[in-house]
C-alpha cells in the first residue's frame, strides 16, 4: 500500500519561504513521477510542479519561485517555496501515479496547509 505524508506547511509572511516535504512508504519513490498540487478555498485543485525522470516542470504562477526536488535516500520529495505571495495560500498535496505511463495521479497525501499573510 502506497502512502504519502506531507509536512512543512504553516503560516508565513508574504515574501517568506517554506519547504514542504512528501515522504513515501510502500514504494521506491525514485522510480516514479511525483507532483505537487494545491487547492485554495472555493477553487479547483491546480497543478504546481512535477518531477519526472529527473526533469522538472512548473506552473507559470510559481516558476522561478518554487523548486521541486528529490532525496532518494530518504524516499522524499520536496517543494521549496520562496517569495511567497498571499495567492499561494492553499492546501498543498503531493501525488504519484500507480504507473508512470498510466496518465493519472492515483495516490494522494492528506495535504498540508500553507497560509501567507500580507
Amino acid at each position: 500500500q502506497v502512502q504519502l505524508v506531507e509536512s512543512g506547511g504553516g503560516l508565513v509572511q508574504a515574501g517568506g519561504s517554506l519547504r514542504l516535504s512528501c515522504a513515501a512508504s510502500g514504494r521506491n519513490f525514485s522510480r516514479y513521477d511525483v507532483a505537487w498540487f494545491r487547492q485554495a478555498p472555493g477553487k479547483e485543485r491546480e497543478f504546481v510542479a512535477t518531477i519526472t525522470g529527473g526533469r522538472t516542470y512548473y506552473a507559470d504562477s510559481v516558476k522561478g519561485r518554487f523548486t521541486i526536488s528529490r532525496d532518494n535516500a530518504k524516499n522524499t520529495v520536496y517543494l521549496q517555496m520562496n517569495s511567497l505571495k498571499p495567492e499561494d495560500a492553499a492546501v498543498y498535496y503531493c501525488t504519484t501515479p500507480r504507473h508512470n505511463t498510466g496518465g493519472s495521479w492515483d495516490y494522494w497525501g492528506q495535504g498540508t496547509q500553507v497560509t501567507v499573510s500580507s
